[in-house]
């Protein structure tokens, strides 16, 4: 993909929610740009000089740990956003869960008609007229039918605010598309798997604009680690959805069935076409595939069927008028965070993750083979490139002053899968391993935060686990109690009377937080002949 579409791309997508707000969008003053050469290492424009007459007066003061100062000149006045877009980008995040619904929930054997103006008549000549110029098999079905019309009433804003976001996405995935010889009309695909975001995560763990899962996305060559989610990059992501596609139809030599293939995979296809008896037409074997992939095909051709057809049923998108803004990106030569980008080059943090949605915990990493780019507006690019080397001093010394987790995050494991214990919370393990509470539900797509004992987690800690160990108080006669309790009396059983406060006078060394934290307690009444822990024991 050439760097043109590229750019082109991200400058769409960061002013899609100024357009979802469907306001008028007042007229932006702009710059003229400055002629830049190009870096031939970091494959990036680099600013001219800066020119003391053209400076705007923007000088941005950071202080380091050592109580040194960066001074960074920007020859440019800085690009803001308004909040308004940012709090519609968060917004349109919840029309994901939306479709997602609406695919895993239809009725196999097709619903009630929905009472809209479209006869049965009309609706068969289109489909017709869509199946004559597209590779899919696109003929008449009641299902089809419920589909179509349910999208056109119940969904019908989803559906008009995914027709105006398309003008973003669109020209990425058109021009991937036709560079593996797959249909345009695939593009529609990602509005059925992801409704357009590309952050979006299934209840099972698929992830980003294609909803690729962990193990087909190592397959094809996207980046998963602690660190980053190369599922979550449009482009990068856009480029493996291309290539799966077309393996599945190499496989099938039918775009029905690649599809339905994308989505539960080729051996649950494969295990309908013998369960129907050796049938090849989608619609044959639709009763025999998983109840989620028998919907999604459908949505597939309902979607396409109401973009083709949006104007006659008064579907309208908002035009993006607003004047043409750039991004570029550099190569990242050391780690660094976003909290130090936003510092030294004044962005918002807001903005900044929403140019790199690939970064999963705000932080640039440095990993031996390698290379990770940072995408910026093209009004603070030359100020990074102009001042690279300061700015990693920066970011060095500012990790050298912490107390050190990022060491111990390169040493930890990548992925773990903890087992839950008697007493666990998912704020307990969260803080055990360094992580958020929500980052643990993301991971595996708890819609809860109830745990069962035995639960299976997955986690990419940000740092090893070292087991706490009680206090132990200088008073060596404490300490010779606290000893007794630790090798003597490991659990209370709990009496009338009891409490937290109680139990903890009994036995010296042993806190109120400690018993909450060791028996998972988080209120203060307790069940008589309930046991207690004494310790951070397993027993």
């Amino acid at each position: 993909m050439n760097q043109i579409a590229k750019t082109l791309f991200f400058v769409l997508c960061l002013i899609i929610t100024d357009v979802l707000a469907q306001e008028p969008m007042a007229p932006v003053e702009t710059a003229v740009e400055p002629t830049v050469a190009t870096d031939s290492i970091s494959n990036t424009e680099i600013a001219p000089p800066l020119d003391p007459k053209k400076l705007d007066g923007a000088m941005v003061e950071i202080k380091d740990s050592e109580k040194g100062t960066i001074e960074l000149a920007d020859h440019q006045e800085a690009y803001r956003y308004d909040s308004l877009w940012l709090r519609e980008l968060h917004k349109n995040a919840a029309l994901f869960a939306e479709m997602y619904d609406e695919v895993t929930n239809q009725k196999i054997e097709g619903e009630e008609a929905v009472l809209i103006e479209l006869s049965t008549d009309t609706l068969k000549s289109r489909l017709q007229r869509l199946n004559e110029k597209t590779p899919f098999n696109i003929a008449y079905n009641p299902s089809l039918e419920s589909v179509i019309k349910s999208f056109l009433t119940r969904k019908r804003g989803l559906m008009e605010r995914m027709i105006t976001a398309s003008q973003f996405y669109f020209p990425l995935f058109e021009q991937e598309l036709d560079n593996h010889n797959i249909p345009l009309e695939i593009k529609y695909l990602s509005i059925v798997e992801s409704a357009l975001n590309p952050r979006a995560r299934s209840r099972v763990g698929a992830t980003g604009l294609w909803q690729f899962m962990y193990s087909t996305g190592k397959m094809y060559g996207l980046d998963v680690s602690s660190y980053v989610d190369e599922r979550k990059d449009p482009i990068e992501s856009t480029t493996a959805a291309c290539k799966y596609l077309a393996k599945l139809y190499d496989i099938f030599d039918d775009w029905d069935l690649a599809l339905a293939a994308y989505n539960s995979g080729p051996g649950n296809v494969n295990k309908a076409i013998r369960r129907s008896g050796g049938y090849r037409n989608y619609w044959n074997i639709r009763p025999f595939l998983p109840r989620e992939t028998a919907g999604y095909v459908p949505a597939f051709l309902a979607t396409m069927y109401i973009f083709e057809y949006a104007k006659e049923h008064g579907l309208n998108r908002v035009n993006a008028e607003r004047p043409y803004f750039e991004t570029d990106t550099v190569h990242v030569k050391n780690m660094i965070s976003f909290d130090q980008i936003a510092k030294v080059v004044d962005i918002n943090m807001e903005e900044l993750e929403m140019l790199n949605p690939s970064y999963k915990l705000k932080i640039i990493p440095k990993v031996k083979g390698k290379t990770y780019v940072l995408r910026l507006p093209k009004a603070k690019i030359g100020k990074f490139v102009n001042n690279e080397e300061a700015i990693y001093a920066y970011a060095k010394k500012e990790f050298d002053a912490s107390e050190k987790p990022l060491p111990q995050l390169v040493e930890a494991k990548n992925k773990i899968r903890y087992k839950v214990r008697s007493g666990d919370y998912l704020g307990k393990i969260a803080q055990r391993y360094g992580v958020g509470v929500s980052q643990i539900k993301r991971w595996n797509g708890l819609r809860s935060n109830n745990l069962r004992i035995g639960q299976r987690l997955t986690i990419f800690p940000r740092k090893p686990y070292v087991a706490k160990t009680t206090a132990v108080k200088k008073n060596t006669d404490k300490t010779a109690s606290t000893a007794s309790v630790a090798n003597n009396a490991k659990v209370h059983t709990v009496q009338k009377g009891d409490s937290l406060w109680t139990i903890s006078r009994k036995y010296p060394g042993v806190s109120i937080e400690n018993l909450r934290e060791w028996n998972g307690i988080s209120g203060n009444n307790l069940k008589p002949g309930t046991k207690l822990k004494l310790c951070d024991c397993s027993s």
